[in-house]
């Protein structure tokens, strides 16, 4: 494969390193999770970055299946979602949430709020603006000529 970019590397150990150095406002664009079929029709977007208490469903890995739980902590230094009911338990006794990665899960329900609305709004607006990207119409071409 050909490099396309210049000024992006192809280094693995590069890409590794940026990856588990990478800063939290970076990690959180890392840690997207798909949306769910209902929710990519309704908001015109394929995927988002997962918070607290959106509602979420595994779609592979061990805990593959198991029903929608709520999302109780972004684990972002660890790259990991800690969900509702994924726990076990620890020779002392004790529980504690299993670590998901979100390329395994698939959103099912939304937190929105106000930054959350504007966020989805920018993306599909940012979204129309590319898909007309490059394309000409019958005005622009008779404008040429």
């Amino acid at each position: 494969m050909v490099k396309l970019n210049k000024s992006v590397t192809s280094s693995r150990r590069k890409v590794r390193k940026a990856h588990f150095t990478a800063p939290s406002h970076i990690r959180r664009r890392i840690m997207s999770c798909r949306l769910s079929r209902e929710l990519k029709q309704r908001h015109n977007v394929k995927t988002i970055p997962v918070r607290k208490d959106d509602e979420v469903l595994i779609v592979s890995g061990v805990h593959k299946g198991v029903q929608v739980g709520k999302v109780v902590r972004c684990y972002r230094k660890k790259y990991v979602l800690h969900i509702e009911r994924i726990q076990r338990e620890k020779s002392n006794g004790a529980t504690v949430y299993v670590g998901v990665h979100p390329s395994n899960c698939v959103i099912t329900k939304l937190k929105l709020d106000k930054r959350r609305r504007a966020i989805l709004e920018r993306r599909v607006a940012g979204g129309k603006d590319a898909a007309a990207k490059g394309k000409h119409t019958e005005e622009s071409v008779a404008m040429e000529q």
